[in-house]
């Protein structure tokens, strides 16, 4: 190493060293700040967050077993037992359970009957997750249909269809979107999309009958 070299390594350590002596008392606060902000999100986690999961959990529990027994108002408002979904949502809205409870309460919601709410709840529910999103918004798209809102609901089955994006499901939700199109009488539209599951799909089990869907329409 030449001389000119370990001069200039001295003079950056030197000039290294006067910055953090000069600002040491400014730099410790700025560490002190983000410490502080990590220990208060560690513990938020720990001792808010984690056993409001395990109550939102056991409060979901029996929720979810009245929904799959096709109890949707008992699931939602609950009984004598327990409070019911929309008491989770209220309770433990920022939880997971809490997360996935809107999700049983709009799909509950739409067993019922009341789309509106049927989309209320669905739409609070909020995941990147690839099989859950999507389906959640073609199921939203399901109740715009029932709400008579068609041209809204294509929008949510084809976005399902883009977020699923898997050889699965995709086609069930661009078929939907693609039968939404013709009842708008968006024929163009629908044959589109039909030719994209033909084309990106050929596996599924829609593409096996969509040569007839194709002429349909042309």
């Amino acid at each position: 190493m030449t001389e000119q070299k370990k001069d200039e390594m001295v003079h950056e350590v030197s000039s290294s060293e006067r910055f953090l002596v000069k600002n040491q008392k400014t730099i410790m606060s700025v560490l002190g700040a983000i410490i502080a902000v990590i220990a208060i999100v560690l513990a938020v986690k720990q001792f808010y967050f984690e056993p409001r999961e395990d109550k939102a959990q056991e409060a979901l529990f029996q929720s979810v077993l009245a929904f799959e027994q096709e109890s949707y108002e008992v699931a939602l408002n609950g009984n004598e037992e327990f409070d019911g979904l929309l008491a989770v949502i209220d309770s433990y809205g920022s939880t997971k359970a809490g997360n996935i409870a809107n999700v049983y309460a709009g799909l509950a919601y739409y067993n019922l009957g009341e789309y509106e709410n049927a989309k209320t709840y669905l739409s609070k529910f909020s995941a990147n997750d690839v099989l859950i999103a999507p389906a959640v918004s073609a199921a939203i798209g399901n109740a715009l249909v029932n709400m008579d809102n068609a041209a809204d609901a294509v929008k949510y089955f084809e976005k399902a269809a883009k977020a699923a994006n898997n050889d699965v499901f995709s086609p069930i939700y661009l078929f939907k979107a693609a039968n939404v199109y013709e009842k708008l009488g968006n024929k163009a539209a629908a044959l589109k999309v039909y030719e994209q599951i033909k084309n990106e799909y050929p596996t599924s089990q829609q593409a096996a009958t969509i040569d007839s869907y194709i002429e349909r329409a042309k």
